[in-house]
């Protein structure tokens, strides 16, 4: 695994730590952290020990780093140690430190910032999971990139990751589905039934009426002929009784949809390993084996609840119902398992499920849900900890809403969604590198204003050329190099042994600097579940080595390719390819591809 800076350094402080203080509990130890400082004047790396250890060994935390700082100034490689209010020790290393960590990333390539804090420990990532009644949006875009981001991200961390799509195929909304997709088959028939007629006919109306269903019906058609159907007196087509039809419109219209889906993933670079119907967990009876299991821990009774807050539903009845005690849990108010007419409950559905999840062996469970299902959390970790007495944690991703823009303004609604921008859409547009890279550019949580032109403009504020820029201006540099053939084999493993005493600018030092950080942003943003935490960081990198770049175009000493200085030069190959790598190794937890040339 990758050698890490801040972990070795971190011991350092933790050795002197111990040193000062022989008790000190291990759950006060674990919150002792070694960051990059916000300004770099401060030196390479911070920690917080001072501030972490005041309470427990009731001394003033300046106290605690001036006694911290003449302890980490005699550990090797450390050149001085600064201590600043209100308690922070500055570490400033060694040059040959920060230089040590080129040939580090030159032998261990892309797989350098892989880490083993996650091995041993069986992580189910679910995510996407749209409901198979339409083709994928943008709302699905932006949780299939972060979800897939994530999965990418803790399997760099050496978690055993398995990524799931939750196939919603039981229900009202597949019902209805049916429905839209045999009224589209009619209309293949050449049977005159309106939308408005149909809708009158569907119970709870026509919800689904986008042109997307079109070829649905043309599909049925070519699969059963007029035989769903029925035909009148006159010999003229109409609509048949449910029973002829329903079930088997039902799953050919959820098996369509679910390949276009299918095909919309892998357009988007997305692949999952497993793909679990509701239906199917239903049929298998382990949604009942789990409320089953509630109820044999006296966590389930029959109550009313109280009305819902603000405006009441026109169809609420105050009556008695099967609730599950969420309130034991840390939720605001017990849950519903089972409606009033006596069938589950979304919620029972999902208990269900996650316990099917946690039967597969999860031990950790992580959901990418959108930010209207917000909601929802507290109930589901009451679920989980309640079937695991604790054992099992549930994570919720929440994704928020995508709003794309045009010239400022609002995109015009897809013609065959009817109501929506589709994922297809976006990616004929833009092209998949550009989604995703654009979706993980803000935190999940946050709104996001997805600009068309700013993704495909080549400029420094948009961030998807920005970094792709710096990626192809490592590759140009190494194309040269190679053509001019006076600097020999530029090639990693042989770069890996040059010497490195050349690289001392402030600029060569700042991006050395943040190559090293790198190991550690993996494991901190795969212990966070946080993706965009890589885009951030690939900016920065990128930010480094453009204004390398810069200095270089403004003074010729600081030029990576100089035919009088040879072993300067192999010494600015290897940090040129250095950088490089550890763009690809980000750019692969994104799921894009390194760009080596640019227009």
């Amino acid at each position: 695994m990758s050698e890490c800076l801040f972990q070795r350094y971190r011991h350092s402080v933790l050795r002197a730590v111990r040193h000062l203080f022989s008790d000190i509990p291990e759950e006060i130890l674990t919150r002792i952290e070694l960051t990059p400082p916000r300004d770099p004047a401060h030196g390479d790396m911070a920690t917080n020990a001072a501030l972490v250890l005041s309470k427990t060994v009731q001394r003033k935390p300046i106290l605690i780093a001036e006694a911290l700082k003449p302890l980490l100034e005699q550990e090797k490689g450390i050149a001085s140690v600064m201590v600043a209010n209100p308690g922070f020790v500055n570490i400033v290393l060694q040059p040959h430190v920060l230089r040590e960590i080129l040939p580090v990333i030159l032998r261990t390539g892309e797989a350098y910032g892989a880490s083993t804090i996650g091995v041993g420990i069986h992580v189910n990532v679910e995510y996407v999971s749209a409901n198979p009644t339409g083709p994928m949006h943008v709302g699905h875009c932006r949780g299939a990139v972060v979800g897939d981001a994530l999965a990418r991200l803790l399997a760099k961390a050496g978690f055993h990751v398995t990524k799931e799509f939750y196939i919603n195929d039981a229900g009202a909304q597949v019902q209805a589905l049916a429905w839209a997709a045999y009224w589209r088959y009619l209309q293949a028939l050449g049977v005159d039934l309106t939308q408005e007629a149909f809708s009158a006919i569907a119970p709870g109306g026509l919800q689904y009426a986008g042109d997307y269903l079109i070829p649905v019906g043309d599909a049925l058609k070519a699969r059963y002929g007029e035989t769903l159907a029925e035909i009148t007196k006159e010999g003229t087509l109409c609509l048949a009784p449910e029973e002829k039809w329903l079930e088997k419109v039902r799953s050919f219209a959820i098996d369509y949809m679910l390949t276009e889906i299918r095909e919309d993933l892998v357009l988007l670079g997305v692949h999952h390993d497993l793909f679990t119907s509701e239906a199917s967990v239903l049929a298998q009876g382990i949604t009942d084996k789990a409320i089953t299991r509630l109820e044999e821990q006296g966590l389930l009774y029959k109550g009313v609840l109280e009305p819902p807050k603000g405006k009441i539903p026109k169809d609420w009845e105050e009556r008695e119902q099967l609730l599950f005690r969420s309130t034991a849990f840390g939720d605001d108010t017990d849950r519903p398992l089972r409606k009033f007419d006596g069938t589950n409950t979304y919620f029972a559905n999902d208990i269900g499920y996650h316990a099917d999840k946690i039967a597969r062996g999860a031990q950790r469970v992580i959901d990418v849900w959108g930010a209207d299902h917000g909601g929802y959390v507290s109930r589901m970790k009451a679920a989980v900890q309640a079937l695991t007495d604790n054992t099992v944690s549930l994570e919720v991703v929440l994704c928020q809403i995508v709003h794309v823009l045009r010239g400022g303004q609002p995109v015009r609604m897809s013609k065959r969604a009817g109501t929506f921008v589709t994922l297809r859409d976006l990616l004929d547009e833009v092209g998949r590198d550009a989604v995703r890279f654009t979706m993980l550019t803000r935190r999940s949580d946050a709104q996001m204003e997805f600009d068309l032109d700013l993704v495909v403009a080549q400029k420094r504020d948009n961030p998807v050329f920005y970094v792709q820029y710096a990626h192809a201006r490592c590759c140009s540099v190494l194309r040269l190099a190679k053509e001019g053939g006076i600097y020999g084999d530029v090639e990693k493993e042989s770069l890996a042994d040059v010497c490195l005493e050349s690289l001392e600018s402030e600029a060569e030092m700042a991006l050395i600097r943040r190559l090293a950080e790198w190991p550690r942003v993996v494991e901190a943003a795969s212990l966070a579940y946080e993706p965009h935490r890589v885009a951030f960081y690939l900016a920065d990198v990128a930010s480094d080595f453009h204004a390398l770049w810069n200095k270089g175009h403004d003074n010729a000493s600081l030029r990576f390719l100089q035919s009088e200085a040879k072993e300067r030069t192999r010494a600015r190959l290897a940090l040129v390819v250095a950088t490089a790598l550890v763009l690809r190794s980000g750019f692969d937890i994104m799921g894009v591809n390194p760009v080596e040339e640019m227009c």
